[in-house]
Parts: structure tokens; C-alpha cells; sequence
């Protein structure tokens, strides 16, 4: 054998070799392909939703988990004109999605509601626009854990205002 026909071997065994492992390259693409996509995101972060909603209005207030950190606040004052309609559903819903666009954008992925009503010597009854508020935040794509009523209730009660004979209409 000559040096050329030597050295046209060893060519022809690199080009089959770098055949193979073209191949080999094609096969790991092919079956990432045929794999569905997981979606890599970090670690789940999660808030507290705290919703206010009386006979007058329904405030609606995203925090962190410990309560100290406001994340995203509006009310139903903010979505309407009229002030008879601050404690619509309607407004109630429009505040909850404005609170779920902005917390969207800040990376929470869930949440626990808790709601609360005026309590004390007044209504101890969510106002309207408390499940219209909670419809909203659950179908804005958030986990939801809990959901608690936190409505202050008084265990000795104060004294309602109206005096001793109540209210003389």
C-alpha cells in the first residue's frame, strides 16, 4: 500500500465516524422534539389576597405571605362613576382583575383570600361584592389554598351608637 491509499482510509473512517455522530445529533433532536415542553419557572410564589367589602364599597388588597408587603391594592370606588355603585359586583370584579393584572406581572402564582366584612357593632355580612370579587381572582390562572373570614367580631361588644332610646326616625 502506498502513503496515499493510506492516507484516503483514514479519511474515509473520519467521515464515517463524524456520519454517525451527525446522526446520533439528529436522534437526540428528533425525541426533544417529540417530548412536551415543560415550562421552567422558579419556585412558587405566593400572597395573600385580603378583600374588604362592606355596603359602601370593596377594597381588595394583594400582599406577600407575611402581610407586610402591599403588592397590589384597588377598589371598587376606582371603576365607576357613580358612588351608589362602589359596592356593585361589577366594580368588585373590575377592582379583582386590575389586582390580578398587576400581581401577574410581579411573578405570584397563588394565593389565600381572606375576606372580611365591617363586624364590630355593624354588618357582620360581606356586602355584594365580595364573591363577585373572589369569582374574578379565581379565574384570573392563580392557585387559590384558603379562604378565611376575618370579619372582627367583639367579644363584649361596645355600645351602638342611637343612645339609649335608638334611633328616632
Amino acid at each position: 500500500m502506498s502513503e496515499l491509499e493510506v492516507e484516503t482510509k483514514v479519511a474515509v473512517e473520519k467521515t464515517e465516524d463524524s456520519v454517525e455522530e451527525v446522526k446520533s445529533e439528529e436522534a437526540v433532536e428528533e425525541k426533544s422534539k417529540n417530548q412536551p415542553e415543560t415550562k421552567k419557572e422558579g419556585p412558587e410564589k405566593w400572597g395573600i389576597a385580603h378583600i374588604y367589602s362592606s355596603y359602601n364599597n370593596t377594597i381588595i388588597h394583594m400582599t406577600d405571605l407575611t402581610g407586610a408587603e402591599t403588592v397590589s391594592i384597588s377598589s371598587g370606588g376606582v371603576h365607576v362613576n357613580a358612588d351608589r355603585y362602589e359596592s356593585s359586583p361589577f366594580a368588585a370584579m373590575k377592582a379583582a382583575n386590575a389586582v390580578v393584572d398587576s400581581t401577574r406581572t410581579k411573578g405570584f402564582t397563588g394565593f389565600h383570600i381572606r375576606v372580611r366584612a365591617v363586624g364590630g357593632v355593624g354588618s357582620r355580612v360581606p356586602g355584594p361584592g365580595a364573591q363577585a370579587a373572589i369569582r374574578a381572582l379565581a379565574r384570573g390562572g392563580f392557585k387559590i389554598g384558603r379562604i378565611d373570614d376575618v370579619t372582627p367580631i367583639p367579644h363584649d361588644t361596645t355600645r351602638k351608637k342611637g343612645g339609649k332610646r335608638g334611633r328616632r326616625v
